[in-house]
Parts: C-alpha cells; structure tokens; sequence
C-alpha cells in the first residue's frame, strides 16, 4: 500500500471520526447547558450545516476534476 492509497482510505474515516466527535461535544454542551429539545436542535442544525457544506464541497470538486 503506497502513500496515495492510503491516503484515500484514511482520509475520509478521520473526516467521518472528526464529525462524529463534534457531534458528541455538540451533545455534550447541549446536555450540560440544559439547552432543551429546541436549543438542540438548532445546535446540532448548525452543525450540520458545516458538514454539508464540507460534503457539497467535495462533490462539486469532484464535478469540476471530471
């Protein structure tokens, strides 16, 4: 396994730890601040807006590389 191909398998599964971990402080902080259902939820959407972003991101560059 050379370089590149490590690359591309070890890359995205940190990605996907990285996102999985900011969602458990997310719930974390939620919890602790007694944030409520709503709060939450707007926590967690603002979350989830940056991942998308990141995924919409990757998906048009892979368009744009052919």
């Amino acid at each position: 396994m050379d370089y590149q191909q490590f690359e591309a398998l070890a890359m995205p599964l940190m990605i996907f730890a990285l996102v999985a971990f900011m969602g458990y402080i997310v719930w974390d902080l939620a919890k602790r601040s007694k944030a409520g259902r709503y709060g939450t939820m707007v926590l967690f959407f603002g979350l989830g807006l940056g991942v998308v972003g990141f995924v919409i991101k990757a998906i048009i560059i892979g368009n744009v590389e052919g």
